[in-house]
């Protein structure tokens, strides 16, 4: 989402790098480029005329710290600013207690029941609390069928509504069912307009007033930039806003609203969709994103995302294997699977520290993850056995297994060629140390 408004300001810093000293003369121009990028990335006026006052307060007459230069100085006050107008600090969900109640509201079509449903599991896996969902869109069609699919392929316990009955109806008997199955989040699913209109507002007023929730989210769009911020304003006046829930925001948005939501509206962004997948959801840490918009990396985000998806004692296992050089095709194939579990390898690059500019550079070849899925076909056209000891391939099984993947023999050549070469050297490593620090944390 930020890639070309993280581009436009790294490009504006590099022109203060290697000064001695930040002046009024040499950031004039790189205040007047940030000031137009974030313009230009949907940022409310109001917010980017503060944010830019703000920065060239704090930046004037600065003397540079010894070994730091004037550009590395300057990131870090842009940084730091861009952390505030973000909120500071995660605001975490409110679910203390026996049964909480989590509104969702928002337009129709921002992907409100998605978001449900996401939430719901990282009620369970994180906070360790029975989620319960119901949904009183009595209007959409299919609305509640959508939610239900969704729990079922996630097995989570849904409140089966009835679409001929009002949604505060469906709300009272919802919440019976919730303290009768020991139901700690109820969490839900109302009905969304096209746009803010009386008769919507109403209405979730009065299951506001009925249920009480310890948490009324704004789901948006991301994608509608300025418009997100007029929206979630009309929402928070009437029914008091909590958080919000940011979707889309792994499309094509430019920024804007994640900018601009926070500071116009004082209401706490609380988690962030990052895909269609139920399990895309993150936890919204400010400090985070704006190191990620300024390429700075976000190493932490990366590292809770390994410790989800990595088996410990698998990885234990293939760190011996490694440092015994008897790491196998097979094991390797496992180490793709989880890497695309953590968002593949372009995803785990950008979180890196100075991955933006790299990936920048490397845009004229394959993509990592296009590589990485031909190298996938290959290695599902051998046999178990090949996989196992790859050095029974000879001449006839990589033209069997060329054909079988859809590549050239060539590509098969290459990839066990650097199969082996890099499993030397993951072997030396570890045998030198330098993997001790590694083990059991990272797929590659």
């Amino acid at each position: 989402m930020f890639d070309n408004l993280s581009d436009k300001i790294l490009g504006s810093i590099k022109k203060i790098k290697g000064q001695a000293k930040i002046s009024e003369a040499n950031i004039q121009e790189v205040i007047k480029e940030i000031r137009f990028s974030l313009l230009e990335a949907d940022v409310n006026f109001k917010v980017v005329k503060q944010f830019i006052e703000q920065v060239k307060q704090k930046a004037l007459g600065q003397d540079v710290l010894l070994n730091v230069n004037a550009g590395e100085q300057f990131v870090k006050i842009v940084h730091d600013e861009l952390v505030q107008l973000l909120g500071g600090e995660e605001v975490p969900l409110n679910v203390k207690g026996q049964l909480n109640t989590v509104m969702l509201v928002g337009l129709q079509g921002v992907g409100k029941t998605t978001s449900a449903a996401k939430l719901a599991l990282y009620i369970r896996k994180k906070l360790k609390k029975k989620p319960g969902l119901v949904s009183v869109d009595v209007y959409r069609p299919a609305a509640i069928k959508q939610l239900e699919t969704l729990c079922k392929q996630n097995n989570l316990p849904f409140f089966n509504s009835d679409p001929s009955e009002k949604p505060v109806d469906i709300l009272e008997k919802a919440k019976a069912w919730a303290k009768n199955e020991m139901v700690e989040v109820l969490i839900l699913d109302t009905a969304g307009r096209l746009q803010i209109d009386d008769q919507l507002m109403n209405e979730l007023e009065e299951l506001k007033t009925s249920v009480d929730p310890k948490e009324v989210i704004l789901v948006a769009d991301a994608m509608l930039g300025q418009q997100s911020v007029n929206v979630a304003d009309g929402f928070h006046q009437k029914l008091g806003l909590t958080g919000l829930v940011l979707t889309k925001v792994d499309g094509d948005a430019r920024g804007g609203a994640a900018l601009s939501i926070r500071h116009t509206v004082g209401v706490p962004i609380k988690f962030l969709g990052v895909g269609e997948k139920v399990s895309a959801l993150e936890v919204f840490h400010p400090d985070r994103l704006a190191s990620r918009i300024l390429d700075m990396g976000d190493v932490l985000s990366l590292v809770e995302r390994a410790q989800e998806v990595i088996d410990e004692k698998s990885a234990k296992e293939s760190a011996r294997k490694i440092a015994k050089n008897k790491f196998t095709v097979d094991d390797f194939l496992k180490q793709i699977q989880m890497m695309k579990k953590m968002g593949g390898m372009e995803g785990i690059l950008k979180m890196l520290p100075g991955a933006g500019q790299m990936m920048k550079q490397m845009k004229n070849m394959t993509p990592p993850d296009k590589e990485i899925k031909k190298i996938e076909a290959i290695i599902r056209s051998m046999t178990q056995k090949e996989r196992e000891n790859h050095k029974i391939l000879n001449g006839s099984r990589r033209i069997r297994i060329a054909k079988g993947s859809g590549t050239q023999v060539q590509d098969v050549n290459k990839f066990i060629k650097q199969f082996e070469e890099s499993s030397k050297m993951m072997s030396r490593m570890m045998k030198m140390g330098m993997g001790g620090g590694m083990r059991g944390k990272m797929p590659f």
